[in-house]
């Protein structure tokens, strides 16, 4: 073999290497619609982590791209509320995970025309709902997520420039549970 033709060999495994573990890493996403509003608009462009949840489970709170568990084929981007065993009780439309209620920084809206609904999450799958909350579905609509659904975490956004940056922060915990 030519110098030649090992030089573009050796140049086209090494673009094929790369473009593999691109594909494997990271995934493209566009935001469709407003149920994650005020974090992320209609039409932004993110960056899904792929790797991440190789390593780890997901958090209460992190930001994560799946599968529809009614429709495979749509990607749906949501916030991760309920843990696998949790119980998760929507009264009134506030949330409440294993009777506490959880407060989240930012807050957000409370459920519309939602009095009152009850879960517990399989092992294995999350609870999620939208930051819109009085302008998504969620769980509470389709169900919970299986863990091999889950596409990736929300990484970075870079589209439009304006809104380039790590994925918004967030900070939930439960209120405590006082007796009388």
């Amino acid at each position: 073999m030519s110098s030649r033709a090992r030089g573009i060999f050796w140049m086209v495994l090494v673009m094929v290497v790369v473009f593999v573990g691109v594909q494997m890493s990271v995934q493209s996403f566009r935001v469709d619609g407003g149920s994650m509003e005020p974090s992320f608009d209609d039409g932004q462009y993110l960056i899904v982590d792929k790797l991440t949840y190789r390593f780890h489970s997901p958090s209460r709170g992190d930001v994560v791209v799946f599968h529809n568990p009614q429709y495979y084929d749509e990607l749906y981007i949501k916030r991760v509320i309920g843990l696998p065993g949790e119980r998760v009780d929507i009264r009134q439309g506030r949330v409440y995970i294993n009777g506490a209620e959880l407060q989240e920084v930012p807050q957000w809206a409370s459920i519309p025309n939602l009095q009152s609904y009850s879960t517990t999450v399989p092992e294995g799958e999350y609870f999620v709902l939208g930051d819109n909350r009085s302008n998504s579905i969620g769980s509470h609509t389709f169900g919970t997520v299986p863990e091999d659904y889950i596409v990736g975490r929300v990484w970075i956004s870079y589209w439009p420039p304006s809104d380039w940056g790590l994925s918004p922060s967030y900070s939930a915990e439960m209120a405590q549970v006082t007796s009388a």
